[in-house]
């Protein structure tokens, strides 16, 4: 028996199987579910290496572009972007979509690793990377204000506080804040006076580092408590900056003063006979 001949000597019975599946198939058209991409996650990584107050193009030809040495040599990457900007340098890498982006992310840590010698030795952090999906769009932007604080202390309660509590929400998977300005001490100096007193910039910046240590020192221990010591400075130390090695690095107060302000400002300062601190917002 042919499995077509039933519907041969029915015909009417046919047709109407025939219109009511075509009846049936029109109506569940309206209900499947349409998203205005499809639902394909793309093994994507982005990596930002930041350097304070380097500019785009040095950032492209010091920062950039050895990460992309090292990722170029990673099996599967079918793209690498990179955008340099004031400051740093973002580089999105783009893997085929069969590769685990679980073993890509190794790879990638290997090739930062890797690359770490031919960065810039004064690198404020290491560069980091994370997992990204580029279908994914902001969904809630807020910007802070206020007449009273200054910019610094705003970004430091958008960062410590609310960036901090709005990561914590299940479901968010990245906090962004830009536009902010950390507070840090900046150093202006007179290299006229400096040269005049046998000191160059180098060995005030050394000067600097040394003193502005925080490291452990050791503990006390007595007969009911134990105290920790260590070692703390803070913007003052650039009171009593002296070389022991230069007798004229010794004049301590009198070319020197520190104050508390943002990174990077763009503001015009009056310079110190030798240096002065001041904060700034950062770059």
């Amino acid at each position: 028996m042919n499995i077509s001949e039933p519907f041969i000597r029915r015909p009417v019975g046919t047709s109407l199987l025939a219109a009511g599946v075509l009846l049936l198939g029109a109506v569940a058209y309206y209900f499947l579910p349409v998203a205005p991409l499809p639902k394909v996650d793309f093994p994507t990584i982005s990596v930002s290496a930041q350097e304070p107050g380097v500019d785009p193009q040095t950032a492209a030809s010091s920062l950039a572009a050895p990460l992309e040495r090292r990722f170029a040599q990673i099996a599967g990457v079918s793209e690498i972007t990179s955008v340099s900007s004031l400051g740093g340098s973002s580089i999105t890498i783009q893997f085929d979509l069969n590769r685990d982006i679980n073993g890509a992310a190794r790879d990638v840590q290997s090739a930062i690793n890797a690359a770490s010698g031919e960065l810039p030795s004064g690198l404020p952090q290491p560069p980091s990377y994370r997992k990204v999906n580029p279908s994914d769009a902001p969904i809630m932007v807020l910007a802070m204000t206020s007449d009273a604080l200054p910019l610094s202390q705003v970004y430091n309660l958008a960062d410590q506080i609310i960036g901090q509590r709005i990561s914590q929400v299940e479901g968010v998977s990245q906090v962004i804040i830009g536009g902010g300005a950390k507070s840090a001490v900046r150093v202006q100096m007179n290299p006229v006076a400096l040269a005049s007193m046998g000191l160059s910039l180098e060995d005030i910046r050394t000067t600097l580092s040394q003193a502005n240590v925080l490291s452990p020192k050791g503990a006390f221990d007595g007969r009911a408590a134990a105290f920790r010591h260590r070692q703390q400075r803070s913007a003052d130390a650039g009171r009593s900056i002296s070389a022991d090695h230069r007798r004229a690095a010794q004049r301590r107060g009198s070319a020197r003063c520190a104050m508390s302000a943002p990174r990077s400002t763009r503001r015009k300062i009056a310079i110190r006979p030798v240096c002065s601190t001041t904060s700034a917002p950062c770059c």
